[in-house]
């Protein structure tokens, strides 16, 4: 397929979209709606500025008025976080510790959206995790069942002497 030159110039205009300038009292309204909608982080909010063309002192005014009126808090931001990557995804503390981290999320924060997940609960989700995973895992020995299962689990966010006891008391009832 050959293309001549005025497809390519406009197929380019076309990629090309100007940026509408919003004003700042714009901006901090769309981002009030945005943090209302749901909790949000200081990175997000940060690159959703960026993306509405807002930058230095203006960037940090927006900043500064949405955590002095409550819109935006780190803290209710990780717990939140924390909540429902565990009980929605069930994910692990080591995925969630991680997730926080990429987001910049502040170790204080984090330790206290660590402290949202009941120790009882985790260990129980651990169990039904493996307990719907055996069933579908094929391995040549149970070790190799066994491997397969603290692999998943591992990439699951879940520490691994959690997992391996888990396993164990799962092989040692059959």
């Amino acid at each position: 397929m050959i293309l001549n030159l005025e497809t390519i110039k406009k197929n380019n205009t076309n990629l090309a979209k100007t940026k509408k300038y919003v004003s700042k009292d714009d901006a901090q309204a769309k981002l009030m709606h945005y943090c209302a909608y749901q909790d949000r982080c200081h990175q997000e909010v940060r690159s959703k500025l960026i993306d509405l063309g807002i930058y230095g002192d203006d960037l940090e005014d927006i900043i500064t008025n949405l955590i002095i009126d409550n819109f935006l808090n780190e803290e209710r931001f990780a717990q939140s976080f924390a909540r429902g990557k565990f009980r929605i995804k069930k994910w692990g503390r080591n995925k969630i510790l991680q997730e926080l981290k990429r987001k910049h999320i502040s170790p204080y924060c984090i330790k206290k959206a660590m402290k949202e997940i009941d120790e009882d609960d985790y260990v129980k989700v651990i169990q039904t995790l493996l307990e719907k995973k055996v069933p579908l895992v094929k391995g040549k020995n149970e070790y190799a069942i066994k491997v397969k299962l603290a692999r998943y689990m591992i990439t699951k966010g879940f520490e691994p002497e959690l997992i391996w006891d888990a396993i164990n008391d799962i092989f040692d009832e059959k």
